[in-house]
């Protein structure tokens, strides 16, 4: 286990071993004490880096934030990586919804011209085609 604290209660007298004993039966507790675990959003600004860092470089401003939040975390400091976490989360959100935004509009500006200039083309060659 990993720097857990495990505690355990017995309630109740112990079982016997006769078949049929009118003992009370026992139970156990088990309590587990864990860290709060901090995301870190290292995939997340890994992804919106190399795929979606259309947008200023925020992607990569991003797995900064989350390397140092991870780094917080590896130290012990666990306000110091919940804050690196937010403004990484914050930059990623931002990242991905300029980025769509932007490639939205850009297949809405291309798309149009594209379909004029095949039109263009198309009427070119009918027109050169018995010169």
């Amino acid at each position: 286990m990993v720097k857990e604290e495990l505690e355990m209660a017995v309630l109740g007298a112990p079982v016997s071993t006769a078949p049929h004993s009118s003992a009370p039966m026992t139970s156990t507790v088990i309590s587990i004490h864990s860290e709060t675990s901090v995301p870190d959003h290292v995939v997340w600004s890994l992804f919106n880096t190399i795929f979606l860092n259309c947008c200023c470089c925020l992607g990569f401003a991003a797995l900064a934030y989350s390397v140092k939040s991870r780094d917080r975390k590896m130290v012990g400091d666990l306000m110091g990586a919940q804050s690196y976490a937010s403004t990484a989360k914050y930059l990623n959100i931002f990242t991905l919804v300029f980025s769509l935004l932007l490639i939205i509009v850009f297949i809405i500006l291309v798309a149009p011209a594209a379909m004029m200039g095949l039109q263009a083309f198309s009427q070119m060659l009918k027109d050169y085609a018995g010169y």
